[in-house]
């Protein structure tokens, strides 16, 4: 199984968040992705400057015989369709793609190319990621620590300035 996370903070020429990140949805199964659960979207503020504009998420499970990288490609080539631009980390955004979970496999890439962690490294601190993925996949464990998603949820509710709304 691959957990793919979708967050957008700015309107493109596409629309606002919501509907980019359905088409983002629609790009996907396009290029051989099956999506087999989508979670409802959810409300957060943007980190690290909550003073940007509050980001909308959601997360997918999907299934399809690519490889990480060639995930990664088509990640990036939908992200730019709908306006990603890439100037400053954490900056606001059109649309943004992670892999938070790809079929359990620990891989790091670094090279001029391309950045790659799987798994996603702050997967197990990013609420907007875990709420929406205990929704399609309750008994999901993180393949960093084989911790399950409501010890991991628990642990990050008691922190004030992390908090989310599902839509």
């Amino acid at each position: 199984m691959i957990y793919l996370a979708f967050g957008s903070n700015l309107k493109s020429k596409n629309g606002n968040s919501t509907f980019v990140i359905k088409k983002a949805y629609y790009e996907l199964e396009k290029s051989g992705l099956v999506i087999k659960k989508k979670s409802s979207f959810y409300r957060s503020k943007a980190y690290p400057n909550p003073k940007d504009p509050e980001f909308i998420n959601s997360v997918a499970l999907c299934v399809g015989n690519v490889s990480p990288i060639k995930l990664l490609n088509i990640i990036l080539k939908i992200e730019k369709k709908f306006g990603r631009f890439r100037l400053e980390k954490n900056s606001p955004r059109t649309l943004d793609i992670d892999i938070i979970d790809f079929k359990l496999l620990k891989l790091d890439i670094q090279n001029k190319f391309y950045n790659l962690k799987l798994p996603h490294e702050n997967l197990e601190k990013r609420l907007f990621v875990l709420m929406p993925l205990l929704e399609i996949s309750p008994l999901w464990k993180s393949p960093k620590t084989s911790r399950s998603i409501n010890y991991l949820i628990n642990k990050l509710s008691r922190l004030k300035d992390n908090k989310i709304t599902k839509l």
